[in-house]
């Protein structure tokens, strides 16, 4: 990609208040949260900048904050992120939104001076980085901001030159012709449109159709959740991209990750469907991961948490609250084959929920060699996550589970039956917490190296 991800939009600071919940106020039927941390972080068009600069991209936020102390906190949080902030100026204060939550549930959210305020010009300097952007993303959250004139006239003149992605809002500016992609999320769609949300993928091809013939965009991708994407570039079927299955997680986020994927992947010469199809892949792989609510570090690129950890360790947690048993199973699940599911489908039989701790790529060539695995990490989260006994995966780096199994703190650790007989690594880990190690049935014969080795031999 040649220039930077300019995103060009309205900012919020999100505070994210975790606490506990264990009793209901006297006075009133409403539960009384015990505060236990806060977090403050970018919202709106700030999150997609913020995400892009995790994503080791180069970033200019263009965006209108008060002189205020949450413009002032804001700044610090996107400046520390290596964002560069092109600053329009507000005339009123910096919104705020403050999410009360506790077992990973919003119980609370308290809006400060979210109406929508005057902003000033964009300076010469932002301007100037919409212009030579290597990718545009208008962000809109209705504030007003990407309706100013002079804003609308140098993203109209972008359009023709550079992949602009509009994320559009019910309340916000209409995108300007040449849009490369527009990605609103369903009710957005159905506002926008007059239509109706949830009425299925007929009456949402409908809304697509005419939002790009009435925007005038090439590509309109429609967010549908849990359930993925719909895709329509003309009058032809439009391209349905399912979401892959992940353990409940918190979505917030998800739209601005899935906005600022298919920016960068088209600024790389990638066509609308192969943007829109790795988007979701990256969407759903954000919200396992914790999205908004997994802890941020400071640096620049910024390596996530591994793969499903986050959530892996909040379903834990939920099933040991309400009494339930919490079963793990563990390995490298390379070329996975009938072996594989005997031992996941007889693990799950044992308790209420199954997490696969699945070793990473550089754990499993540290195992088995600079040629393995031959099934990347994120392909063999996908075959596990489709197989209905796996209800979460949790990928980790070190040789051995003994860490990812100390933080989900199992009832049930499962082995395959050709353990029988040996001292597991994992048994001392597990016993810590009055855990038990058990061995499961496991079809002889079934092996991933065998597999290869057949491979090998045939293909000679």
């Amino acid at each position: 990609m040649s220039g930077p991800v300019v995103v060009v939009g309205d900012t919020f600071l999100d505070r994210d208040v975790q606490g506990v919940v264990d009793r209901v106020c006297p006075d009133a039927p409403v539960p009384v949260v015990e505060e236990m941390t806060a977090r403050a972080r970018p919202g709106g068009a700030g999150l997609a900048a913020l995400i892009a600069a995790h994503r080791g991209a180069e970033v200019v936020l263009v965006t209108a904050l008060a002189d205020d102390d949450p413009g002032r906190e804001l700044t610090q949080l996107l400046v520390t992120a290596g964002v560069d902030i092109v600053d329009a100026g507000l005339d009123g204060p910096t919104p705020e939104k403050i999410r009360v939550r506790s077992a990973g549930q919003s119980l609370l959210r308290l809006d400060r001076g979210c109406r929508p305020s005057s902003t000033g010009p964009i300076a010469r300097r932002g301007v100037a980085a919409i212009r030579g952007a290597g990718a545009v993303l208008a962000a809109d959250y209705g504030r007003g901001l990407l309706g100013r004139a002079d804003v609308q006239a140098v993203l109209t003149t972008v359009a023709a030159r550079r992949p602009l992605v509009w994320d559009p809002h019910p309340q916000g500016a209409r995108p300007v012709p040449g849009a490369r992609l527009a990605t609103p999320n369903e009710p957005e769609a159905a506002s926008l449109s007059g239509g109706a949300p949830g009425t299925g993928l007929r009456a949402v091809t409908r809304m697509a159709g005419a939002l790009r013939e009435g925007w005038g965009a090439h590509a309109v991708a429609i967010t549908l959740g849990a359930r993925g994407a719909l895709l329509t570039e003309g009058h032809g079927a439009p391209l349905i991209v399912p979401a892959p299955s992940v353990a409940a997680g918190d979505c917030c986020g998800a739209g601005d990750c899935f906005a600022v994927t298919a920016a960068e992947l088209l600024a790389s010469g990638a066509l609308p469907s192969e943007a829109v199809s790795a988007a979701v892949a990256t969407a759903a792989a954000f919200v396992a991961s914790g999205g908004t609510t997994a802890p941020a570090s400071k640096a620049r690129p910024v390596a996530g948490p591994p793969i499903g950890a986050l959530a892996a360790e909040e379903l834990a947690a939920s099933v040991r609250r309400v009494g339930g048993t919490v079963v793990a199973a563990g390995g490298c699940f390379d070329l996975i084959h009938a072996g594989h599911v005997t031992l996941l489908q007889a693990a799950r039989r044992l308790g209420d929920c199954l997490i696969v701790c699945l070793n990473s790529d550089d754990s499993v060539r540290a195992l088995k060699g600079a040629d393995r695995p031959v099934v990347p990490v994120a392909d063999r989260v996908a075959v596990l996550l489709a197989l209905g006994c796996v209800d979460a995966v949790a990928v980790f780096d070190e040789t051995t589970p003994a860490a990812v199994i100390g933080r989900l703190q199992p009832h049930v650790f499962a082995k395959g039956g050709d353990y029988a007989g040996t001292q597991l690594p994992e048994a001392d880990a597990v016993a810590e917490w009055g855990g038990q190690v058990v061995v499961v049935p496991y079809l002889e014969g079934r092996s991933s190296t065998h597999l290869l080795r057949e491979v090998g031999r045939r293909a000679r």
